[in-house]
């Protein structure tokens, strides 16, 4: 029987398969991280890594789940260390990382999240929690104070459920203790990121208490970062694959790209790691990038998801080897999308649109589309709408981002091209489900029906009959021909 992957097993890992460069039992927790999927363990925790290695053992992270115990489970047995793969189409690299020395579940002893979060060692509290986690309206980003895990934190402050619950509650404890506070670093596909954890947070402090709004206003820093690489969901395919290359069970990997990129602004309250050793560049001002990306990257790739979905393409890869899909994006990225981006000087745009659309036709990475294709409602106001926005505004076409904000409401409508049910996972789904069926298969009125979604599409973007107009357009061909066609009419 094949041994499990823990601390026992790193002496006997393959030559050519690195473990952990450290000593992991002299590294403290610096770094306290809320939302331990796996794009954190494939992006900030290999960073942190090599920040170890190099002999600064200040900034171990303690990874928190604030609602399953999966990956805790997961990665308890293994003593915190799991593998990451490297795929391409030019083989694979493996490593198991080290970083990551403690994992808690949040539901399960809150108070432990908040003691460790309060405590003098933690100068970092990181966030990968996904739109939904900011309990805020995606359209304005303003706390959502309806939101049912704030309703609950506001009653219950000390036994918090939700990221700004917890920051908010461990940051008082901090002030009331003497204690500097933290710094609160989104790694989140939030345009400002940073801004938006300010704004949550703040309010929610206010909502709390004036003076601690004010505290959290003048003392705590929120850097905002881009953040970029294409971390699928682990298979049972990908945990064998992981189990005979390193020689040992991992009950969770992370398959991610060779790609990645980390730009951060260098704004922190008691020091940070040089997480340049892992190939993160510090700036001053991070939005440049962070549009560049968001509108490049994530609006092409959630546009790709939902009309190669409703193509038939199970993954990224599959639906950028049918050419008009290729073709889609491209003519998207530099006709519409390039732009409405600010210069930034001495940076290849060409060269980077080339290097998306590569990436994309990885094919050793099987990215779903149906996995990209979640949580739209809180994806497509900052993938898509901003970009359509400043299309509007300069009076210029966007007949390709109309197609595919239309493949998000065909989508989310729940049926497929041939009928079948969609498992659709999104915070407005039924509702939007239901506006969907009242439609029917008439454009306009299925258009009219999702440009009243104000938490999507805002107080002036529902009545913009410009965008009226592109969308029933698109949704008119789609429902017509089907999304293949559509495409390639577009491509």
């Amino acid at each position: 029987m094949t041994q499990r992957l823990r601390s026992a097993a790193l002496a006997t890992l393959p030559h050519g398969i690195p473990g952990p460069r450290f000593d992991r039992a002299r590294a403290r927790v610096g770094i306290v991280h809320l939302g331990l999927g796996a794009f954190h363990r494939a992006h900030q925790a290999v960073a942190t890594e090599a920040v170890l290695e190099a002999g600064d053992l200040a900034w171990g992270i303690a990874g928190v789940s604030l609602r399953s115990p999966d990956t805790r489970d997961a990665l308890a047995p293994q003593d915190g260390l799991y593998t990451v793969a490297v795929r391409s189409g030019e083989g694979d690299r493996f490593q198991v990382v080290g970083a990551i020395l403690g994992q808690l579940v949040a539901p399960e002893d809150p108070e432990a999240v908040l003691a460790l979060m309060a405590a003098p060692d933690t100068r970092i509290v990181s966030l990968t929690v996904t739109e939904k986690g900011y309990c805020h309206n995606p359209a304005t980003g303003e706390l959502d104070r309806a939101h049912p895990d704030i309703v609950h934190d506001l009653a219950h402050p000390h036994a918090p459920r939700s990221a700004p619950g917890f920051l908010v509650e461990a940051l008082r404890r901090r002030r009331e203790a003497g204690l500097p506070p933290f710094t609160v670093l989104s790694c989140d596909n939030l345009p400002a990121n940073g801004a938006t954890a300010r704004r949550v947070v703040s309010a929610f402090a206010t909502a709390r208490d004036r003076a601690l709004g004010a505290f959290v206003e003048r003392e705590v820093p929120f850097p905002s970062t881009m953040v970029d690489r294409i971390v699928p969901a682990t298979t049972d395919a990908d945990r064998t694959l992981v189990a005979d290359a390193i020689g040992a069970e991992d009950a969770w990997p992370v398959m991610t790209e060779p790609f990645s990129q980390w730009v951060i602004e260098d704004h922190f309250a008691q020091g940070r790691p040089d997480w340049t050793l892992g190939g993160a560049r510090f700036v001053a001002d991070v939005e440049p990038f962070e549009l560049m990306k968001l509108r490049l990257l994530n609006g092409s790739h959630s546009t790709l998801a939902y009309l190669g979905y409703l193509a038939g393409h199970e993954t990224v890869s599959q639906a950028m080897a049918d050419e008009p899909f290729a073709a889609l994006l491209a003519a998207m990225m530099e006709r519409e999308i390039a732009p409405t981006l600010p210069p930034l000087p001495g940076f290849d745009l060409a060269a980077y649109r080339a290097e998306l659309l590569g990436r994309f036709r990885n094919p050793a990475l099987r990215h779903r589309t149906w996995q990209i294709a979640m949580d739209g409602s809180q994806k497509v106001p900052q993938r898509l709408l901003g970009t359509i926005r400043d299309r509007l505004a300069a009076g210029e076409p966007f007949e390709r981002l109309a197609l595919g904000l239309a493949g998000w409401i065909r989508y989310a409508g729940g049926r497929d091209e041939r009928g079948g049910a969609i498992d659709v996972r999104d915070p407005l789904r039924d509702r939007l489900q239901a506006l969907s069926e009242a439609a029917g298969d008439d454009p306009a009125r299925l258009a009219d029906a999702f440009l009243s979604v104000r938490e999507v599409f805002g107080d002036d973007l529902g009545r913009e009959p410009r965008l009226r107009e592109a969308l029933t357009a698109a949704l008119g061909r789609l429902l017509a021909v089907g999304a293949r066609t559509a495409v390639a009419e577009h491509a």
